[in-house]
């Protein structure tokens, strides 16, 4: 459910090509430009501009992008350019292989795409950075963490709405066997349960257990599991249930307290721009009784504030 306010007279990738060399020519950049442009344009309409800019000028937007802007809104906006895939593969490579480790945010990425998704994304983090996904998952997370992550990358799931209510009690209470009600936990079958279930039939895995054993698998997951792998599980089941939800925690703790988590907060709103950002937007106002725009509007500033409620669709053309 895509929030771009797409202008009603649309100029042509070739108009927007040209207005885009013009704002980089001169002394310093017409960053205000250059947002303006491609904050309005979906997926489809950055590609063409992109092919349109490399034809009449002989380079790289991407590259002149990456050279002539800074700091947050560079970032924000490097990390819009490409296609949904193309651009997953890229966050869960620098959050796995770059300067910083950061394993939390490949895990948000692979734990709350569908199974498709995971395996469009795969191809293209081999074709692009000759690696293996897999193999930098071994590398760089451990224990139960790691586990889970390899079975979300290696299992296709199933995608479809039929549900299998006798299978939902059989899991819940596998679950309940391997958790609450053990010495321990038997993380084994969380891996199994989690990894290998369709989001619909999770959701009715996760309201079977609490109509069985009068808690919620949410809770039980909390008391049972720690860190990465709590967080992992968590991710796949509140996304299985409304990722909608799931996103507007995650904005809500990127903001919260003294300083922003500039690279959160711009990964999930570019991320999410064109896939749910009404059901993110209208999911935090009920939680928070402050709409999104306004939290963003008071956390950040100048031309990646611009950019980032442009995508949130707050700012028109």
């Amino acid at each position: 459910m895509a929030t771009l306010s797409i202008p009603p007279v649309l100029t042509t990738p070739r108009d927007d090509a040209v207005q885009l060399y013009k704002a980089f020519k001169g002394f310093g950049c017409d960053t205000a430009t250059v947002v303006h442009i491609l904050a309005h344009r979906d997926a489809t309409q950055r590609a063409l501009i992109e092919q349109e800019y490399r034809a009449m000028y002989s380079e790289e937007l991407s590259k002149r992008l990456a050279s002539e802007l800074s700091g947050d809104v560079k970032r924000a906006v490097l990390l819009w350019m490409p296609d949904p895939a193309t651009r997953d593969a890229t966050i869960v490579r620098s959050a796995l292989s770059g300067d910083i480790i950061d394993l939390k945010a490949a895990t948000e990425v692979i734990c709350s795409r569908t199974s498709s998704q995971i395996q469009h994304f795969k191809q293209i983090y081999y074709a692009r950075f000759h690696a293996y996904l897999e193999h930098d998952i071994e590398n760089q997370a451990s224990g139960d963490h790691r586990k889970l992550l390899l079975a979300c990358v290696s299992t296709m799931r199933y995608e479809g709405p039929e549900v299998d209510r006798v299978m939902a009690e059989a899991d819940a209470k596998s679950l309940y066997k391997a958790g609450e009600r053990k010495l321990g936990t038997d993380e084994k079958t969380f891996i199994r349960i989690f990894s290998e279930r369709s989001r619909p039939q999770l959701t009715a895995i996760s309201f079977a257990y609490h109509s069985m054993y009068g808690k919620s698998l949410k809770k039980a997951v909390k008391s049972e599991t720690s860190g990465l792998f709590e967080f992992a599980l968590l991710t796949i089941l509140m996304c299985a249930e409304n990722p909608g939800k799931f996103f507007a925690k995650e904005l809500h703790k990127a903001m919260k307290g003294i300083g922003t988590d500039d690279s959160k907060l711009t990964r999930i709103v570019v991320t999410r721009a064109e896939i749910d950002m009404q059901y993110i937007k209208a999911e935090y106002e009920k939680k928070h009784r402050k709409s999104l725009n306004d939290a963003i509007h008071s956390e950040t500033s100048s031309h990646f504030r611009t950019f980032l409620l442009s995508l949130l669709g707050a700012i028109h053309r």
